[in-house]
C-alpha cells in the first residue's frame, strides 16, 4: 500500500516563505563556477564507482528511459531539481509483493551523471513514456553495459544467480557470458546491474550503488563466508546465524564498543546506540528481535543483555541476576525441536531499568504465553483437551519436551531422587515416545547445577525450589498413568499403580480422588449431580490436561518470583529499555490453530515494523513540509482487518462458532469462505482449508482442531481437585483460576474465554508497550535449513528478507531522514556553538545559523515546519563539536578551579603550619617539663653516688690533663732558658775567640754547606718514614681483609669437608650393607626353587631383560667367593678414600691456619710481607685440584658400588 501526498497548502505559511527565502539566498550565494549539487549518495569508506558508469539501482529495461533530443542541452540547476523530483514520481510503480520480477525503480541518487574534464555536467533523467516507446533507449544501455563490458546478474535454469556479461539482444532476450565460460539465454527482464567489486562484502547495504535482491544476497553471502555474521540495512541491523562458535563477544569487544573504538555492525552497537538515546532524549527504548526458529533470536538477545549489564553496572548486582534469568527461562521455556536444538517456545519481553546515572536499577519480565501453550502446554489455554504439538504431551520424532524435564532426571541429588521417586527420562512415557532423549554436545546435569545456581542468585528459597522440583516430578508420573477399558462402550477407569500412587503423594491429593477426576466427568442436571464415565481419548485428554495446566501455573509462577526479585528500587527514573525475542514466522506442510496465532503475532510486529520505519516516517516528512520523494512498501493492514475485524474477522467467526455446541471444524471453515471471499488476502479451498496471504507469504491451514483448541474449557472438578491439594503451590494456582471467572465457581461454570480472544489481548497489551518506546530492530537470518556452517542457501535467506522488508528499509534509508530534532530542541542543544550572537534568538534562526556555520551541504538536512531534518551521520558532527567545546569549558574550569583550590589550600597550609608550629612547641616544653620531673623523681641516692663518682673521675682526669700540660709547657720553657743561656755563652766564647784568632772564610762557608745537606737528609728521612708507616697502614688493612677471606674460605672448606664426609659415610654404609646381603645371600644359594627358578633373595649377575626365566646357575665364574672378594674389594677403596680424606683435611686446616696466623716481622722478606695472597690463591688451587680428583674417584668408586649392587638384584627387579 502506498501512502497518498498530502496536497499542498494554497496559502504560504510565513515559515514556508522564510524558508523559501532561504533556499533563493543559497542559491543566489553559490558560485556560478561550482557543478551544482549532486544528490545524497550513501556513506562509503570506499570511492564511488564514476558517474559516468552509473545506472538506475533498479535496472529495469522497461522503466529507465531518456529522450536524447529534449534533453541534449545543458539545464539550469532548479530545472534540474524539478526534472529529477518529476521522473522520481512518473518512475514510481507500486509494488505487488515483494519477490516480483519486475524490478521496481531507484530514487533520487539514481539519475546517471556524466563526468567531464573541465567539471561535472548533470545530464538530465529521461522522461517516461509509454512502455512501447521506452525499447530503443532500453537498447542504448544494454548496449553501455555490453561496450564497458560491466558485470550483470542473471537467473540460471536452477533458479540460482549468477555473474555474467551481455553478449548480445534480441527482442526481449540477452546472450549473457557466465563467470564459468557458459552463455546463457535469458530474458532481460531479470537481468541486474552488479556492484563494482570495491563494494563486495560492505557493511552497510546502503553503500551498494546497485540494489537488488541478487546484490543482497551476494554482499551477505561474502561477510557469512567471512565469519562476519552482522550486516546493516539502514536502522535494521541484519545477523546470520554462523551455526558455530565466532569470536563476537568477549570483555574486550564489549570495551572496544564503549570507547567508541569500532563503529563495525553488531548486537553491541545496536545496544549502545539504544543506550545513548535513552541517556540522550531521556526515551525509552526497545530493541525487537525477530527471525524464525533457528536463527540466532535467543543467543542474540543474550549479547544485547550482556552488553546493557556492562554499561550498567559490574556482574554483582541486579545486572547479574538479569543476565542469570536466562538460564531459568531457558531450562523451563526452550526446548529442542526439529529446528533448533534451543528453541524459545515462547516470546519474552525484558524491560531494564536505568537510574539517572545510567545504573540497572531493576527489570521486569513479560512473556506472551500462547507460544508455550500452543506449541508446549496450555499456558492461557488451562485445557484438558489433546493439542497437536503440544511440548509437555506429545512430541513428534527426534524432538525434546522442555529441557528441565531431563535435566532434573540427570541432575539430581541422590537424597532429592530418592524424595520424589525420580526415575531415568527413558522410564517416562512423556520423554521416551520422540526417541530422542539427549542433545549432542550439552549436558543435562551441568545445565542442572547452573539452574540451582541461578535459582539461589534469583532469591528463590529452598523449599520453593523443592516445590517446583516435586511438580515436575508429578507432571511426569501423570504421564504413565494408565486406562483399563470396562465396557463396550470404550468407557475407562483408572489403572491403580506406582504412577498414580507417586503422582498423588507429589500433588498432595488422595490417590483415589485423582483416579476419580482422571475417569469421570460430573454434570450438573437440575439440582442433582451427574457423574459420566469417560471414554479411553477423553480420559487421556483429561490426564494430559492436568500435566499441562501444572506446568503452564508453573512457568507463571516463576515469572512472578523473577519479577519480585528483579523488581526496582527508589532510584528508578522511568527510563528503561525492552528487549523483545519473539517466535518468527512459521510455514509448515501441516498448519493448524498453533501456526495460525504465531503467524498473527508476527502480522503484528510487521506492522509496527512498517509503522516505525515507512508508514510513520513518510506520514511525518508529509505533514512537515519536507520535500520528499515515496517509497513504495508493502502494507499488512488488509491482513491484519481479516483477521481482526469485528464481526466477521477469522478470530470473531471462530469465536462466534466455538460458542454453537454443535459446530464443527467444516461448519466453521464453509463460514469463513461465506463472509470473507471478498477479501483479497484469504482464499477458501476445498474442505477444511483456507489460505491466507501474509506479509511473508502464503499460508494453507487446516481447520481440524481449530473450534477444540480455542475453546480449551477447565473442568470445574479439576479446579475442585487441585484446591484440596496439600501442596501450597497448586492451592494457589487453583485460586488464581477461581478469580479469573469473576463469579462464584459452580460445578458447571468453567473459564469462557477463548484461547484466540486471550491470545488476541495479550498481543495488543504488548504492542502498546512497545508503541510507548523508540524501537531498534534486529532480523536474524537462518542460513540453512540443515544448521550446518558455512552453508548458505540463497533461496531461504531471500524468503527471510523478504519477510524483512530488507531492500525497502534500504531505499527509505538512503534517501530518509533519520535523525530529526525540533527546533526548540536542536537551538537548546546546540545553540552555544554559534560564534555569531547578533543572530535572532527564535529556535529557528540559531538551528539555521548553527548549519551554516558549520558548513552543511544543503542536501544533507531540510528545515521542516517544526523540526529539523538531517541525514545519517550529520548529528555526529555537531555531537562531536559540543563534546569538544564541552571540553574546553569543563578544561578551563577544571584549571580555574584548581588555582582557587591551590591558593586556598597554600593559605590553609601555611596557617596550619604556624599553628602546628606554636602547638609542637608548647607540647614539646610541656613534655620536657614532664620529662624532667619525672626524672628528678626517678633519680635515687644511688645514682646520684654514681654521678658524684663519675665527677670526682672526670675532675681527676681533667687534673692529670693539665699537669702533663702544664709540665710539658714548662720543660718547653726551661729548654728554651737554657738554649738562650748557651747561645749567650757561645756569643761569648766566639767574641773572645774572635778577639783570640780570626776565623777562615772558606772553613765557615764548608761548615755552612754540612749543615743545609743535613737538614736535607733528615726532611728525605721525615718523608720516608711517613710514606713507610702509611705503607704500613695499607698492608694491616690488607692483611684484615685477607684474614676475613681465610676465615670464610675456611668455613666453606668446612662445609665442603663435611658434605664430601657425609657421602663418604653413605658409601661406606651402604657397601657395609651389601657386604652382609651378599653373605647371606651366599648361604642361601645351595637352596634352589623345585621349579628350576631362584629363590627371592638369590642374585643373577648375568640376567638380561630379554631372558623370561633366569636360571640359579652362576655364570662367567660369578661364584659367591668372588663376590665376597669383590665386595671386599670395594670396602677396602672406599676405607682407602676414607683415610685420604682425614690426612688432606688436617694438611689443608694446617696450611690455612698457617697462613691466618702469619704476622709480618722484620726479617721477614720481601716476598713474604708483598705476597701474602699469592700462598692463599696457591693453596686454593691445590685444594680445589685435590677435591676435583677426589669426587671423580669417590664417583668411580660409587659406580663400581651400583655395578655391583645391578649385578646381584634378582631378575624380577629388572
Amino acid at each position: 500500500m502506498m501512502l497518498s501526498a498530502s496536497p499542498n497548502t494554497l496559502a504560504k505559511s510565513s515559515l514556508e516563505e522564510m524558508l523559501e527565502s532561504l533556499r533563493q539566498k543559497d542559491e543566489c550565494d553559490r558560485p556560478r563556477d561550482v557543478p551544482p549539487a549532486l544528490p545524497s549518495r550513501p556513506n562509503s569508506r570506499a570511492r564511488l564507482p564514476s558517474a559516468r558508469r552509473s545506472l538506475p539501482a533498479k535496472f529495469n529495461v522497461s522503466s529507465v528511459m531518456e529522450d536524447q533530443n529534449q534533453n541534449g542541452k545543458e539545464e539550469t540547476e532548479p530545472e534540474i531539481k524539478e526534472e529529477g523530483k518529476r521522473k522520481e514520481k512518473d518512475l514510481g510503480v507500486k509494488r505487488k509483493s515483494f519477490g516480483s520480477k519486475k524490478m521496481r525503480t531507484g530514487y533520487g541518487s539514481e539519475s546517471p551523471y556524466v563526468v567531464e574534464e573541465e567539471g561535472v555536467k548533470v545530464v538530465s533523467a529521461a522522461k517516461v513514456g509509454p512502455v512501447e516507446e521506452q525499447r530503443p533507449e532500453w537498447n542504448n544501455n544494454v548496449d553501455y553495459f555490453i561496450n564497458k563490458k560491466l558485470r550483470v546478474w542473471c537467473r540460471v535454469a536452477n533458479g540460482e544467480w549468477q555473474l555474467g556479461k551481455i553478449q548480445s539482444t534480441s527482442a526481449d532476450t540477452s546472450l549473457v557470458m557466465l563467470s564459468t565460460a557458459d552463455v546463457v539465454k535469458v530474458s532481460t527482464e531479470e537481468l541486474f546491474p552488479a556492484n563494482p567489486d570495491i563494494l563486495e562484502g560492505v557493511e552497510d547495504l546502503i553503500q551498494l550503488s546497485y540494489l537488488n535482491e541478487p546484490s543482497v544476497l551476494y554482499n551477505l553471502r561474502v561477510r557469512y563466508s567471512q565469519d562476519v555474521i552482522y550486516s546493516k540495512a539502514g536502522p535494521v541491523l541484519i545477523a546470520v546465524n554462523p551455526f558455530k562458535n565466532v569470536q563476537i563477544c568477549g570483555n574486550d569487544i564489549i570495551s572496544a564498543y564503549q570507547k567508541k573504538d569500532v563503529d563495525a555492525p553488531h548486537v553491541y552497537a545496536v545496544a549502545d546506540a539504544a543506550y545513548d538515546e535513552m541517556m540522550r532524549e531521556e526515551k525509552n527504548q526497545s530493541i525487537i528481535i525477530s527471525g524464525e526458529s533457528g536463527a540466532g533470536k535467543t543467543e542474540t538477545a543474550k549479547y544485547a543483555m550482556q552488553y546493557l549489564a556492562a554499561l550498567g553496572g559490574g556482574s554483582c548486582g541486579v545486572e547479574y541476576e538479569i543476565l542469570k534469568t536466562t538460564s531459568i527461562l531457558e531450562a523451563f521455556g526452550n526446548a529442542k525441536t526439529s529446528r533448533n536444538a534451543n528453541s524459545s517456545r515462547f516470546g519474552k519481553l525484558i524491560e531494564i531499568h536505568f537510574s539517572a546515572m545510567g545504573k540497572i536499577c531493576g527489570a521486569k519480565l513479560e512473556t506472551c504465553e500462547y507460544s508455550l501453550s500452543i506449541h508446549t502446554i496450555p499456558l492461557v489455554t488451562n485445557g484438558y483437551v489433546s493439542f497437536d504439538q503440544s511440548r509437555v504431551a506429545q512430541l513428534f520424532n527426534g524432538e525434546r519436551s522442555y529441557h528441565i524435564f531431563y535435566e532434573l532426571c540427570a541432575g539430581a541429588s541422590p537424597i532429592l531422587k530418592e524424595r520424589l521417586k525420580l526415575k531415568t527420562a527413558s522410564e517416562y512415557t512423556y520423554l521416551n515416545q520422540s526417541d530422542c532423549l539427549t542433545i549432542d554436545g550439552v549436558d543435562d546435569a551441568q545445565k542442572f547445577r547452573k539452574l540451582l545456581e541461578a535459582f539461589d542468585i534469583v532469591q528463590i528459597p529452598k523449599e520453593h525450589q523443592e516445590r517446583v522440583f516435586a511438580l515436575l516430578a508429578a507432571v511426569l508420573r501423570l504421564g504413565n498413568v494408565s486406562f483399563r477399558v470396562t465396557d463396550n462402550e470404550n468407557h475407562v477407569e483408572v489403572v491403580a499403580d506406582e504412577a498414580v500412587t507417586n503422582a498423588a503423594m507429589l500433588m498432595g491429593c488422595n490417590s483415589e480422588e485423582l483416579m476419580v477426576v482422571l475417569s469421570t466427568r460430573k454434570l450438573q442436571a437440575g439440582a442433582d449431580c451427574i457423574a459420566k464415565k469417560l471414554t479411553l481419548r477423553q480420559a487421556t485428554d483429561m490426564r494430559d490436561g492436568i500435566a499441562k495446566f501444572i506446568y503452564e501455573s508453573l512457568f507463571e509462577w516463576l515469572v512472578e518470583q523473577i519479577n519480585i526479585a528483579l523488581e526496582d528500587g527508589k532510584s528508578r527514573t522511568g527510563r528503561s529499555i525492552s528487549i523483545l525475542d519473539i517466535y518468527g514466522f512459521e510455514s509448515f506442510k501441516n498448519n493448524s490453530f498453533e501456526q495460525f496465532c504465531i503467524n498473527y503475532a508476527n502480522e503484528r510486529l510487521q506492522q509496527h515494523f512498517n509503522r516505525h520505519l515507512f508508514k510513520l516516517e513518510q506520514e511525518e516528512y508529509e505533514e512537515d513540509g519536507i520535500d520528499w520523494t515515496k517509497v513504495d512498501f508493502e502494507d499488512n493492514q488488509e491482513c491484519l482487518d481479516l483477521i481482526e475485524k469485528k464481526p466477521i474477522g477469522l478470530l470473531s467467526l471462530l469465536d462466534e462458532e466455538s460458542n454453537f455446541p454443535k459446530a464443527t471444524d467444516l461448519t466453521f471453515a464453509n463460514k469463513l469462505k461465506q463472509h470473507l471471499k471478498t477479501n483479497s488476502c484469504f482464499k477458501g479451498e476445498r474442505g477444511r482449508a483456507f489460505r491466507v496471504n501474509h506479509y511473508a507469504g502464503e499460508v494453507l491451514y487446516d481447520t481440524n482442531g481449530f473450534l477444540e483448541k480455542n475453546r480449551d474449557p477447565l473442568p470445574a472438578d479439576l479446579i475442585h481437585l487441585l484446591a484440596s491439594c496439600d501442596c501450597q503451590l497448586l492451592k494457589l494456582f487453583s485460586t488464581k483460576m477461581r478469580n479469573k471467572s469473576q463469579k462464584p465457581l459452580m460445578l458447571s461454570d468453567s473459564t469462557n474465554q477463548t484461547v484466540g480472544t486471550k491470545f488476541k489481548g495479550q498481543l495488543f497489551k504488548l504492542m502498546n508497550t512497545l508503541e510507548n518506546t523508540t524501537p531498534h530492530f534486529i532480523r536474524c537470518i537462518k542460513p540453512n535449513s540443515k544448521q550446518l556452517p558455512r552453508v548458505y542457501e540463497e533461496d531461504l535467506v531471500l524468503q527471510q528478507l523478504r519477510c524483512c522488508g530488507v531492500l525497502e528499509v534500504v531505499r527509505i534509508s538512503r534517501s530518509g531522514y533519520p535523525t530529526r530534532l525540533t527546533h526548540q530542541e536542536f537551538a537548546g542543544r546546540y545553540g552555544f556553538l554559534l560564534a555569531d550572537k547578533k543572530v535572532s534568538q527564535d529556535p529557528l534562526s540559531v538551528s539555521i545559523a548553527v548549519l551554516k556555520q558549520y558548513d552543511v551541504h544543503p542536501e544533507m538536512y531540510q528545515v521542516g515546519y517544526t523540526k529539523l531534518y538531517l541525514r545519517t551521520g550529520q548529528i555526529g558532527i555537531f555531537e562531536d563539536r559540543r563534546k569538544e567545546v564541552l571540553q574546553g569549558i569543563v578544561g578551563l574550569q577544571k584549571r580555574f578551579r584548581g588555582h582557587l583550590s591551590r591558593e586556598y589550600f597554600q593559605s590553609v597550609r601555611n596557617g596550619a603550619s604556624v599553628l602546628q608550629s606554636y602547638v609542637r612547641g608548647e607540647i614539646g616544653r610541656r613534655m620536657f617539663d614532664i620529662e624532667a620531673k619525672l626524672h628528678a623523681d626517678s633519680v635515687t641516692e644511688a645514682s646520684t653516688g654514681e654521678l658524684t663518682a663519675v665527677i670526682h673521675l672526670q675532675s681527676a682526669v681533667r687534673g692529670w690533663l693539665a699537669r702533663k700540660r702544664f709540665n710539658s709547657m714548662q720543660r718547653q720553657k726551661e729548654l728554651l732558658n737554657v738554649t738562650t743561656l748557651s747561645k749567650k755563652r757561645a756569643g761569648l766564647r766566639i767574641s773572645e775567640d774572635k778577639e783570640e784568632f780570626q776565623v777562615q772564610p772558606s772553613a765557615m762557608s764548608d761548615l755552612q754547606k754540612r749543615v743545609l745537606e743535613s737538614e736535607t737528609a733528615f726532611v728525605q728521612k721525615e718523608e720516608e718514614n711517613a710514606a713507610l708507616r702509611e705503607q704500613l697502614k695499607q698492608f694491616e688493612e690488607k692483611w684484615s681483609e685477607y684474614e676475613i677471606k681465610m676465615k670464610s674460605m675456611e668455613e666453606t672448606w668446612q662445609k665442603q669437608m663435611s658434605s664430601l664426609q657425609m657421602s663418604l659415610a653413605a658409601a661406606r654404609k651402604s657397601l657395609a650393607t651389601e657386604n652382609v646381603t651378599g653373605q647371606a645371600g651366599g648361604r642361601q644359594d645351595t637352596s634352589t626353587s623345585p621349579f628350576g627358578y631362584e629363590s627371592e633373595d638369590t642374585t643373577s649377575t648375568t640376567a638380561t631383560p630379554g631372558l623370561r626365566t633366569p636360571t640359579t646357575n652362576f655364570t662367567n665364574g660369578n661364584t659367591p667367593e668372588l663376590r665376597s672378594r669383590e665386595l671386599n674389594g670395594s670396602l677396602n677403596a672406599v676405607n682407602h678414600l676414607a683415610r685420604e680424606f682425614d690426612q688432606r683435611r688436617l694438611n689443608f686446616d694446617e696450611d690455612a691456619r698457617a697462613i691466618v696466623e702469619v704476622k709480618v716481622e722484620p726479617e721477614a722478606t720481601g716476598q713474604q710481607q708483598q705476597h701474602p695472597e699469592d700462598e692463599f690463591r696457591r693453596l686454593k688451587l691445590r685444594f680445589e685440584t685435590w677435591k676435583k680428583d677426589y669426587k671423580a674417584r669417590l664417583r668411580e668408586t660409587k659406580a663400581r658400588l651400583h655395578s655391583d649392587k645391578r649385578r646381584h638384584r634378582k631378575w624380577w627387579g629388572k
